[in-house]
């Protein structure tokens, strides 16, 4: 397995321009291709629009253009998301070819490289679960596979950000979830789940990481030669969206260098837990539960015991992205760990379905804080108190907390309420100094 890093360049005060990240993707490209005599062709596996920020689209152009002939597809790492449609296609990835893109189906175009023990997972993950894990990805991407598309090189790009599953998002969570099967993206999610949120987010190197690694490490070489190109990302002081480092390489020192910029600019510690945290999500990218609970997932450690978060959720029309997931979600609603474990013995339902027994998980405050959406017109109060979740007014919300005039971190309001606004839950994880530290 090769390790080279052809870019670490970043800061957590650089602002890295769209000439400039050009440049130094070009620079990557290049010097990738030309030391591993890569002659055939390319796949570019980019993120959905979900992940919009990590300014995927734009690098997936400009590697359209340098490779021109050679580009053999595009597979956007949908996981369990829904298909982009032509107009997001274009709005995120602009010029590169559309006759190019290929969807990921979850639950079918999938094939297993090989499987990790029982008794190896439950060591990673510190006995959390008792099965073996299967290490999927599409079936494209397979050498000597009918189905194979027989690239030379895969380029997996993405931003490296705090992340609920993983601890940290994207390298071969890119490749293993983005492009893998129903049970291993079930088996990730509920290791995570079970073994503990506070204790994975934010974090390198966790249980699940362990699991993408040793992935790559024993089957790596039925797949192409990939190439990394990790972004992270932030917002100015101006509340624009800026690339503060860039990252590219073959092998995991790439990661390691951008998960620990992402450390310091993505992790935002308060030295007291808020009693108030205010989340408003934009329309354009927030319109499941599956997306918007990232609003849960990057506060909850920094609420206080009894505290309450309100996310304003205007376009909020579904739970989730997947049709199946979203009737068990409706049906279970949003519990606790062990009130979903009680479930999954005499429902199973949820039990062959552990991504979403995960994600349920993950979206409860296991009653520590109240969780308030405020949805728009296409989902009804009813709903919203069956998930298990409060219900909030959205016209009367955005009358009270003047979006606008909010700025990211604590606000002062009239009548003493001290609210502390989490602006863009993509970018960021926020908790209280002592919650963050006391897990590791």
């Amino acid at each position: 397995m090769i390790e080279k890093t052809y870019v670490a360049y970043g800061g957590a005060d650089m602002e890295i321009g769209n000439d400039e990240l050009e440049e130094l993707f070009s620079h990557a490209l290049s010097n990738a291709l030309s030391d591993n005599n890569i002659s055939g062709n390319i796949i570019i596996i980019p993120p959905d629009s979900s992940r919009i920020h990590s300014r995927a689209g734009f690098l997936t152009e400009i590697a359209s253009k340098r490779i021109s002939n050679r580009l053999g597809a595009v597979l956007p790492a949908l996981g369990t998301h829904m298909p982009m449609s032509g107009p997001e296609i274009t709005a995120m990835f602009g010029s590169t070819p559309k006759e190019k893109f290929i969807v990921h189906n979850w639950r079918k175009n999938v094939t297993e490289l090989g499987r990790i023990n029982t008794d190896t997972v439950e060591r990673i993950t510190e006995g959390a679960v008792n099965y073996s894990w299967p290490v999927q990805v599409n079936k494209i991407l397979v050498r000597n596979n009918p189905q194979s598309g027989n690239f030379s090189l895969a380029i997996s790009i993405g931003q490296v950000v705090p992340h609920e599953v993983a601890g940290m998002a994207n390298h071969a969570k890119n490749l293993f979830i983005g492009t893998g099967g129903k049970e291993a993206i079930d088996k990730s999610h509920f290791a995570g789940a079970v073994y503990g949120m506070e204790k994975i987010m934010g974090r390198i190197n966790t249980p699940v990481r362990a699991l993408f690694d040793e992935g790559i490490k024993r089957f790596s070489s039925q797949l192409p030669q990939i190439l990394w190109v990790l972004t992270v990302a932030d917002t100015n002081k101006e509340g624009c969206l800026v690339v503060r480092g860039f990252f590219a390489g073959f092998g995991r020192e790439c990661f390691e260098y951008a998960c620990s910029l992402a450390g310091k600019i993505n992790i935002k510690l308060l030295n007291e837990p808020a009693d108030k945290v205010l989340v408003n999500l934009d329309s354009s990218e927030y319109k499941s539960t599956w997306l918007c609970n990232k609003a849960i997932y990057r506060t909850r450690m920094c609420i206080a015991d009894g505290g309450e978060l309100i996310i304003l959720a205007p376009a909020l029309e579904k739970f989730a992205e997947d049709k199946k997931i979203d009737k068990i979600i409706r049906k279970y609603g949003y519990r606790g760990k062990d009130e979903i474990i009680s479930l999954m013995k005499n429902n199973p339902g949820l039990a062959d379905n552990l991504c979403a027994a995960a994600h349920l998980i993950h979206g409860s405050s296991e009653g520590r804080f109240t969780i308030r959406y405020c949805p728009g017109e296409k989902i009804s109060r009813k709903e919203i108190e069956r998930a298990g979740f409060e219900w909030g007014d959205l016209g009367e919300a955005y009358r009270h907390y003047d979006i606008n005039s909010l700025h990211s971190g604590w606000n002062n309001l009239s009548g003493g309420e001290n609210v502390y606004y989490a602006q863009n839950p993509a970018l960021c994880l926020w908790a209280e100094n002592k919650r963050f530290f006391m897990y590791l």
